[in-house]
Formats: structure tokens, sequence, C-alpha cells
């Protein structure tokens, strides 16, 4: 199958947000989190939770999911969006890089990376993209949280901020 840059219908393309409005839809996006999940033992359910709060609150979250680390690879897991990569070699692409070297990755525009090595694309209406690992209580990898936007430059510090602070919950 190969990518297109045609828009699927069920998704939208992504609009952004002022820095005090993102603020506000992280605050809305924790406080629900957690009346949500506060007892939840299923790492599945608070993944698909965050999932869907981030597609809900962010409306420049184009694509939004987990990879799972396998001990060998990442493995598609929980998302919402258009199709995403099935495997993912560590050290490889954007979400490789995270899980290599377990620190968040901010891609302004995913089009100015090397293709195939440095960045995977899955779709070309990815034009930035953050990826968050998500590490377990001693450290070790667990997975990692992308989100993709039809946007440049859609990702900052306080995505950063928030999005480490919610994958926390699932380690």
């Amino acid at each position: 199958m190969s990518a297109s840059a045609h828009m699927p219908y069920f998704i939208k393309p992504s609009q952004p947000l002022s820095a005090q409005e993102k603020v506000l839809a992280y605050q809305q996006i924790l406080s629900e989190f957690k009346i949500l999940c506060t007892a939840e033992d299923s790492t599945t359910v608070k993944m698909v939770t965050i999932n869907s709060l981030i597609k809900t609150h962010l409306p420049y979250a184009y694509w939004v999911g987990f990879y799972i680390w396998t001990g060998t690879l990442l493995e598609v897991g929980p998302y919402q969006g258009t199709l995403g990569c099935i495997y993912i070699e560590q050290g490889r692409g954007v979400c490789g890089k995270a899980a290599a070297t377990k620190k968040t990755q901010l891609v302004a525009d995913c089009h100015a990376l090397a293709q195939g090595t440095d960045h995977i694309a899955c779709d070309p209406n990815s034009q930035s993209e953050i990826v968050v690992p998500v590490l377990d209580e001693h450290g070790g990898l667990l997975g990692v949280l992308d989100l993709d936007s039809s946007l440049k430059e859609s990702f900052d510090h306080i995505d950063q901020r928030y999005l480490e602070e919610l994958v926390t919950f699932i380690g």
C-alpha cells in the first residue's frame, strides 16, 4: 500500500491552538484521564483513553497512538488516525529514535528529515510530530506515544511537558 496525500473522510485537517488554549486543553485531558482511569490497571485501557482524550481536545493532533516495545522492535498499539506503521526498528525514524534514546523527539517539519531513516513516511499528510517515550517505574522502555499533525510546527514545549506527564500514568 502506498501513501497518498488524499485526506481520508474520517480525518479532519489539523487546527492550531494558541499557547493558552493548549494549556487549557491539556489540563482538561489530565483531569478527565484522572477521573476515568484513577483505579484502572489495564495498560491498554489507559492507552485507548489517552488517545481518545487527545483526539477530542487537541484539534491539531491528526494521528495519535502508541507503539509497544516488544524487546526487539516497536509494534503498533492502540491508535486513532490513518494506517500507521506496523513495526518500527529501534533507532529508525522519529519513533525509533525516541525508543533508542528514551528522550522526547520534537519535529517541526517531518519532510525536512531524511526519509526512510530519520523519518518513516506512513502518511504524507503528516507535517510535524512529537514522540514521547513511555517508561516503566525503573526507566525501562514500554513503548512510545506518537502524535502527528497535518500542520508544520504544531508541537512545542507545552506539548512535551504535558505528554511526558500523561505517559507517567501508564508505566
